[in-house]
């Protein structure tokens, strides 16, 4: 239960609230602008004071935590299972929970300045949590239920809290809307985790399986057959590496005998090179010698006598002289040639014999290479093995990896069927707390439509599946009906006091919850009037008879008058009213 909600500034229009039915209204006595209207007098600034000082975390430069509230402190005096706690919280120290009250046992620190005792966020949500919900430690958790995540089906915050009943924001992650609706419900919440960590483990094996379809992750490639065809090749593939390597032999000098080899096969070429040369020489050679003619001593001199000349002795000594120096040119070209064909023929013997030698020579060096190999040769194949012995070893892992993940697959799914049949058992062991949920539902439903709607509550292969139903739900007014006949149910599931008329349920006794219900007036916005009469009076009969307080927040031409029961005064339970009458009618006393 909230006693009261007050500030450190003198402004501030504090607010004492009284069990049952609790109103605070917006009163418009001018008109208003789009921009200057009810809007901004404060009624949702009242819920986030109390949300704030129940350990909500405001951005900084935002809401409460604006530049124009620096320093601002404001409290909320609570009814917690101990009894009466007063919780202050500074906008300039929103770490710090200042507290008043029975506080033995909890963690608490003294603040250096002041020497008030204050607890931290993260001590103050598991106090709460403990206070209000009976959460202990050993609930908390990735997929446990939260206090901050309870506590904001009791007190909807934004306009989209109100869109539907099962959820406290837009988009709500389906695990958290399921967990603590089934806590809230007395379900097994567990069961609710559980169906999320085997979602969370299908969805990791769909990305694997996706990333190995695409390739994106090394080592998940291929079915389990395919990747064992592959490994029965790179075995073979290794075997074979593995024995070139074992019958490899390195000679330690095996760069230099192939260096000679090289180089003997260079002095080869060049010497039969020569000798071809030489070859093609001599035989020109020996041409020559063959075609040379010795000169005629008559020839001269016969062809001047047939001519009828006749020479004189000088002419005929000269035409001697001449025909001696012919034979001697004749003679010494032919020693010249003879003595030139001798050299080549000695020439080629001696390449012959040289080029004999050199063949051999190399002929046992390639023979060496052959039988050995070099050591940077011997590294490559190494080198080579090696790296098929890896890929076979990664190979391995691909195989393993693909194993796990079809052995993960059908695991998961026996998992999900025995946890959907432990479900369904827990589900109808828990008939009865189910059941008072749906007549809860059914009742508060039927006050406002003479016709009971239908709260449904069913295990299915994904978790739990909440839905309401009510006729017209199809106007956007039922919708919100839907949303307030919903949270009304979880207000008598989890009152604040042990008083109720009607016993209840053995899993539900001794429960008690935060003690409260807050209502925006969105919650009413677009419902008919007679509806939003028959909500008021109905929540005002419920929260006296069940113990809790049902606050909302109206604006005062909303309010159908005229509809309400003879015998009911609204007034009554007015414990708050604003207006824009003067500019300090709003809660903090100022526009901001």
């Amino acid at each position: 239960m909230i006693h009261s909600v007050r500030a450190n500034q003198p402004g501030f229009k504090s607010v004492d609230f009284k069990p049952g039915l609790n109103v605070v209204l917006a009163d418009r006595t001018l008109e208003s602008t789009r921009k200057d209207s009810r809007n901004g007098l404060g009624k949702t600034t009242l819920i986030e004071i109390i949300h704030f000082g129940l350990g909500a975390n405001p951005k900084r430069g935002e809401g409460l935590l604006s530049e124009s509230l620096d320093g601002w402190e404001f409290s909320v005096e609570l009814s917690l299972r101990r009894g009466r706690v007063l919780v202050s919280r500074n906008t300039e120290k929103p770490s710090q929970f200042f507290l008043e009250g029975d506080l033995t046992g909890w963690p608490l620190k003294i603040e250096r300045e002041t020497r008030r005792p204050f607890v931290t966020m993260g001590d103050w949500r598991s106090i709460l949590g403990e206070e209000m919900f009976g959460l202990s430690d050993a609930e908390s958790g990735q997929f446990g239920p939260s206090f901050r995540s309870l506590i904001s089906y009791f007190v909807r915050r934004s306009p989209d809290a109100f869109s539907t009943p099962f959820e406290h924001y837009r988009k709500q992650l389906e695990w958290d809307k399921q967990v603590h609706n089934a806590f809230l419900l007395g379900l097994s919440w567990k069961d609710a985790a559980d169906f999320q960590i085997v979602k969370d483990q299908e969805n990791s094996l769909g990305a694997l399986k996706k990333a190995a379809r695409t390739g994106a992750i090394k080592g998940l490639v291929g079915t389990t057959g395919e990747l064992e065809a592959e490994r029965v090749r790179l075995h073979e593939e290794v075997a074979r590496s593995g024995q070139a390597l074992e019958t490899f032999r390195v000679h330690p000098q095996y760069a230099e005998i192939q260096e000679r080899a090289n180089r003997l096969t260079s002095e080869i070429h060049k010497l039969t090179n020569e000798n071809v040369s030489d070859t093609r020489l001599l035989r020109f050679y020996e041409a020559s010698v063959g075609g040379v003619q010795q000169a005629d001593q008559y020839d001269v001199a016969q062809i001047y006598e047939e001519a009828g000349l006749v020479l004189g002795e000088s002419v005929r000594r000269r035409l001697e002289d001449v025909r001696n120096f012919h034979e001697k040119l004749i003679s010494n070209r032919a020693s010249f040639l003879q003595a030139e064909i001798e050299a080549i023929r000695r020439r080629t013997a001696d390449r012959d014999a040289a080029l004999a030698r050199l063949i051999d020579e190399r002929a046992a060096d390639l023979e060496t290479l052959r039988t050995h190999g070099a050591l940077d040769e011997h590294t490559r194949l190494q080198q080579n093995h090696i790296a098929k012995v890896a890929l076979l070893k990664d190979l391995e892992v691909q195989i393993q990896n693909a194993r796990k993940i079809e052995e993960g697959s059908s695991a998961l799914r026996i998992e999900r069927e025995v946890l959907l049949q432990r479900s369904r058992r827990d589900y109808d062991e828990r008939r009865e707390q189910r059941q008072r949920a749906i007549q809860l539902f059914n009742e508060h439903s039927q006050a406002l439509y003479q016709a009971p709607g239908r709260l449904v509550i069913d295990v299915y292969p994904g978790g739990f599946k909440f839905s309401v139903e009510i006729e017209r739900s199809a106007s956007h007014g039922v919708s919100k009906m839907k949303v307030y006949c919903y949270d009304l149910t979880l207000a008598q599931l989890w009152p604040g006091t042990s008083d109720q008329r009607e016993p209840r349920p053995a899993a539900l006794a001794g429960r008690r919850g935060p003690g409260f219900l807050i209502h925006d007036s969105t919650i009413y916005e677009g419902v008919d009037e007679r509806q939003v009469a028959l909500a008021l009076e109905h929540a005002a009969r419920v929260s006296t008879d069940e113990g809790f307080q049902y606050i909302c927040a109206l604006n005062s031409d909303s309010i159908p008058q005229r509809e309400f029961s003879p015998n009911f005064d609204l007034n009554q339970f007015v414990r708050l009213r604003l207006t824009d009458a003067t500019p300090d009618g709003s809660l903090l006393g100022m526009r901001f």
